[in-house]
């Protein structure tokens, strides 16, 4: 359970780090792109407005493909858990009906020997 966690957390790190290194990338291009601009300043802007809302597109969409993803990694870890749930509950009540029959016969067995004394 614990590893499980560890391993989730390490996910969403990652995920983390992909989405905080194209922010920058995409910072560092839009410099790069203004330093070495060989166009008007007008045409630049625009061109910067066009670039940075296909960025913020691709980001959105990063973004809902690893909340998905989050999504599903949830859905599955919670189904383990509560399938290892029902597994301790039937081991639980077999374990409980064996201890039944083993208490039921040291009584048969105490009720014989008192009888038969």
């Amino acid at each position: 359970m614990i590893n499980e966690n560890r391993e989730y957390k390490a996910q969403g790190s990652k995920v983390l780090s992909v989405l905080a290194g194209m922010l920058v990338g995409g910072v560092m291009g839009a410099v790069t792109m203004l330093l070495f601009a060989p166009q008007s300043g007008e045409a630049t802007r625009e061109q910067i407005q066009e670039k940075s809302i296909e960025l913020r597109d691709q980001a959105n969409v990063m973004m809902d493909d690893a909340m998905t993803q989050v999504r599903m990694d949830r859905q599955e870890i919670s189904m383990d858990g509560r399938q290892k749930a029902l597994e301790l509950l039937q081991l639980g009540k077999a374990l409980a009906v064996e201890q039944l029959e083993k208490v039921s016969e040291a009584a048969n067995a105490g009720k014989k020997a008192i009888q038969s004394a």
